[in-house]
């Protein structure tokens, strides 16, 4: 049964993942483009605009699904998605304070990404336990091909060039950096068809027996779910602060991207954007085949296994990214060559290239004359590791959460848990804009590797009550 429910709400998962990832790999330099007063803490604020708007949407977007048909909440959200790419496409018309009308469009990107607590709690309805991780995997899956069809567009995009083409009788500029955002809004226009035609009203109990619209609650209703029990809160906080930690260290992973490669490996803004598109491509792919094969492991272990392994993956792949050994980053401006100085501090060397752009670490941050250089099978294996850790944490997460909610009306409550991973995905770029900018990779990935540390703990200690609802009350058995 659920394969057939699912079917219309697929779509909407890779227009969310693609949304965001489209343009992340170009905003930076697209950002420089348009208003040369940016800077990297502003790109930071830029990145999380999108996850703020989110945060402040997910709950409203739930509200409204538990109360209303879920047609007027999707409409909604992806009407709004679509005029604020409008917008970011358009960002060139404006004269002066460019930087804001971009940091605008991706808050407004982002708000209409709040339907994502709209999607869950309808997935959360349709399904029996039995069916729900297949169907969430599967969810995931799709989230997944968004979040590779993302970069991958971009990294092809990108041949266009910086110039592009431009038609004068609409103001319309053509080029790497528009033309993904003008793709996303067309992406939109037919996620608005698929709601309007193909979305119908399906939910059932953990058992798999048909029951009225999960959006709709009678008094009856109301009454049987008193008598079942109550929400756990405690599993709920745990599950939404390891949520929070597994989307805040993706965040800081996505958005360190560029500029860590850029400062790194002295790659144009052009390079940055293509190679870390077809990186965070192949980490896609990875990711849809973590998916897959976490829906058996599951089947036999139980998710909480699952999410335990992927946590100590993604710390793994941070504890990598580490820098060590006496190779220092090429530095953007100085004639000397890099070799040991008799401090023990490196001396810096000139980085030319055939572009007008520097390249190469910005002198502005001091750290690169101290810190050694990352190499790029540490940033690749590092890539890799996350890719496996990341799909299996975030599946299992609101998996285990939709479980622990039982038969309750799940629109809020996934509203509130998408608002955590919006937040966190809200801080993960000011994080990267603030301690990699001004202390280096050392200190931020170091940090990282405690926070990851702290979430094993947390989860070990609250292993023994993220169970099922029903589990909990004896209706069902594990």
């Amino acid at each position: 049964m659920f394969s057939t429910v699912m079917m219309p709400i697929l779509p909407f998962s890779p227009h969310d993942s693609s949304g965001f990832s489209i343009v992340i790999t170009s905003i930076w330099p697209y950002l420089q483009k348009v208003d040369d007063s940016a800077n990297a803490s502003f790109l930071g604020w830029v990145v999380a605009a999108y996850s703020l708007g989110q945060m402040v949407a997910s709950p409203i977007f739930g509200w409204w699904s538990n109360r209303r048909p879920r047609k007027e909440p999707l409409v909604c959200s992806i009407l709004i998605n679509v005029a604020a790419n409008l917008l970011y496409a358009y960002v060139h018309l404006f004269h002066s304070n460019r930087k804001y009308y971009m940091l605008t469009s991706r808050v407004l990107v982002g708000f209409g990404a709040g339907n994502v607590a709209v999607v869950r709690s309808y997935v959360a309805g349709a399904t029996s336990l039995k069916e729900r991780t297949s169907a969430m995997a599967n969810m995931s899956a799709c989230q997944a091909l968004g979040f590779i069809l993302g970069p991958a567009l971009q990294a092809a995009l990108s041949f266009i060039g910086e110039a592009g083409v431009c038609f004068r009788p609409i103001d319309l500029q053509l080029n790497m950096y528009t033309t993904p955002a003008l793709l996303a809004a067309f992406f939109g226009v037919i996620n608005i068809l698929c709601v309007i035609l193909i979305l119908r009203e399906h939910s059932v109990d953990d058992e798999g027996r048909q029951i009225s619209a999960i959006n709709y609650t009678s008094e009856e209703r109301v009454d049987l779910v008193n008598e079942e029990g109550s929400i756990d809160q405690i599993a709920v906080v745990t599950s939404n602060i390891l949520f929070f930690i597994i989307l805040f260290v993706f965040a800081v992973f996505e958005t360190i991207a560029t500029p860590l490669s850029m400062d790194m490996f002295a790659w144009t803004r052009k390079q940055a954007v293509l190679y870390n598109g077809i990186i965070l491509a192949c980490t896609g792919f990875e990711s849809i085949l973590v998916f897959l094969l976490v829906k058996i492991i599951s089947v036999r272990i139980g998710e909480r296994p699952v999410l335990l392994g992927g946590l100590i993956i993604i710390f793994c792949g941070f504890f990598i990214l580490l820098p060590w050994g006496d190779e220092y980053p090429k530095i953007q401006w100085s004639d000397l060559q890099n070799s040991s100085s008799h401090q023990g501090l490196p001396t810096l060397r000139r980085v030319s290239n055939s572009s007008e752009d520097p390249i190469g670490c910005p002198p502005e941050q001091t750290w690169c004359q101290f810190t050694p250089a990352i190499q790029l099978a540490q940033y690749i294996v590092s890539d890799i590791l996350i890719g496996v850790g990341y799909p299996a944490c975030n599946v299992m997460s609101y998996i285990l959460y939709s479980k622990i909610l039982g038969p309750k009306p799940q629109g809020v409550y996934m509203g509130w848990l998408t608002a955590s991973g919006s937040g966190a995905r809200t801080l993960g770029p000011v994080f990267v804009s603030q301690f990699y900018t001004n202390l280096g990779p050392r200190w931020a990935f170091s940090l990282i590797c405690g926070i990851m540390l702290a979430a094993m703990l947390l989860l070990l200690c609250t292993y023994r009550r993220l169970i099922a609802f029903s589990l909990r009350y004896g209706r069902m058995r594990e």
